[in-house]
């Protein structure tokens, strides 16, 4: 039995085992400190990945706010009708510079006035009761969103001069066009490009042919020595001047005529509620990352 044990232990040591030819494929470790990490096909020879980081002051091209005029009457439609009546003249002549430079929207909202009264310790209490309504307040409230802002103060003084109840203040945003994108993440690249070469220069190298162009930056974030991917803060971003001059927009829409009533305020109304209404600067910033071989 011993010698038959012996034999098949000789056997098995003997015989190849077989090795699979299939490759399975294996995620890149993402842990930070891996011993052994992938690196990037681009990085097979010398490379210098250069990221580069913009940034540019643009006037905010987006300003809104809302005002509101106040009714008050016996009953709920009159009290509506009056508060309408007030906005409507308003509304038509802010619609006439059309969609594309303002646009209105006007609500109209009802509540009731109960009966006061007070009581032994002088405090005032109100019957909340519905054949306790004494009268009913109705508030038309317009929001306005204009679109160009080079009609900005015009609007806003035809809506100061219809002697609204409250004005909310004028808020502004920056919402930039496609071109002004184009040219930010040019400007990005070029910054790159810059990096790079003043980068290779003070290292003692020259520029190869670009491997990488990537406009979301984060292929030169990935960090084989520290372990695959690891993304980090970027550097310090390179003011860019912006240019207005070369985005000029359409000249801006006419003054609309005068709407016709009661509420629409005059000419000289108007002129004399302009206030100086100048869109604040905004930031805008973009990267790109670029990837040299290097000579």
């Amino acid at each position: 039995m011993n010698r038959l044990i012996a034999a098949a232990l000789v056997a098995a040591v003997a015989t190849p085992t077989a090795v699979p030819t299939i490759a399975i494929a294996q995620t890149p470790p993402a842990t930070i400190g891996e011993r052994y990490v992938p690196a990037p096909w681009w990085m097979r020879e010398p490379v210098i990945a250069s990221i580069g980081e913009v940034r540019t002051q643009v006037a905010a091209n987006r300003a809104g706010f809302t005002a509101s005029f106040q009714s008050v009457d016996r009953t709920a439609p009159d009290a509506s009708r009056k508060a309408a009546d007030q906005v409507r003249a308003l509304s038509q002549a802010l619609a006439a510079y059309g969609v594309d430079a303002v646009r209105v929207e006007t609500t109209v909202s009802t509540r009731p006035l109960y009966d006061q009264y007070r009581d032994e310790n002088g405090v005032i209490r109100e019957n909340a009761r519905a054949d306790q309504i004494e009268r009913y307040q109705a508030d038309a409230t317009i929001s306005v969103t204009v679109r160009d802002t080079r009609v900005l103060e015009r609007v806003y003084a035809t809506v100061v001069a219809s002697q609204p109840t409250s004005i909310g203040q004028v808020g502004f945003n920056l919402e930039p066009d496609n071109a002004v994108k184009t040219w930010l993440q040019g400007e990005a690249v070029k910054d790159a490009a810059a990096r790079a070469r003043a980068a290779a220069a003070n290292a003692g190298a020259t520029l190869g042919r670009v491997k990488v162009i990537d406009p979301t930056g984060r292929a030169c974030e990935t960090d084989v020595l520290a372990g695959w991917p690891s993304y980090g803060s970027g550097g310090l971003a390179t003011d860019v001047g912006f240019d207005e001059a070369a985005f000029v927009p359409p000249p801006p829409p006419p003054a609309p005529v005068r709407a016709q009533g009661a509420a629409a305020p005059t000419e000289a109304q108007i002129e004399s509620a302009r206030l100086a209404l100048q869109p604040p600067l905004r930031e805008l910033t973009d990267r790109a990352c670029v990837v040299y071989a290097l000579n």
